[in-house]
């Protein structure tokens, strides 16, 4: 059985977009150092932005 973990003790990043923390997902296992936005919302809203 898996050790859980408790979320304060996941990495955290900040959003490119909006400037909040945001903290790994397991399914950014393979790409965590790509990942720049904590949604699909501020990913597309950057673009806009510019």
């Amino acid at each position: 059985m898996p050790k859980m973990r408790r979320k304060s003790d996941l990495p955290q990043k900040t959003c490119a977009t909006c400037g909040r923390p945001f903290a790994w997902r397991k399914k950014w296992a393979k790409v965590w150092d790509e990942v720049r936005y904590c949604s699909d919302r501020c990913k597309s809203g950057r673009a806009k932005a510019r």
